[in-house]
């Protein structure tokens, strides 16, 4: 994946933590640390960014109606599927 060259500016504290964490060999280089730190927050962020979306459905009366209906829609294929897998036990 092509890279981009950035400069940033941090606490001394956090750059000195980096640099033992890269000495002890937990990360190759800062570089490294730095793009799995950002890889796992833009991560973390999407998944929030889901869960709201999914937090609002639950308050969504159009949403749960469907649910609902879709959930019914199934009862009897779900119990057909369930009486197949147990025949083949």
């Amino acid at each position: 994946m092509p890279s981009s060259r950035t400069t940033i500016a941090l606490p001394e504290e956090l750059l000195s933590g980096i640099d033992t964490i890269v000495a002890s060999g937990r990360a190759a280089t800062r570089n490294e640390f730095f793009a799995k730190a950002v890889r796992r927050e833009l991560e973390r962020i999407r998944r929030e960014a889901v869960d709201r979306e999914f937090e609002a459905m639950a308050d969504d009366p159009v949403y749960q109606r469907e649910a609902v209906e879709i959930a019914e829609d199934y009862v009897l294929p779900d119990w057909q599927a369930l009486r197949v897998a147990e025949d083949d036990s």
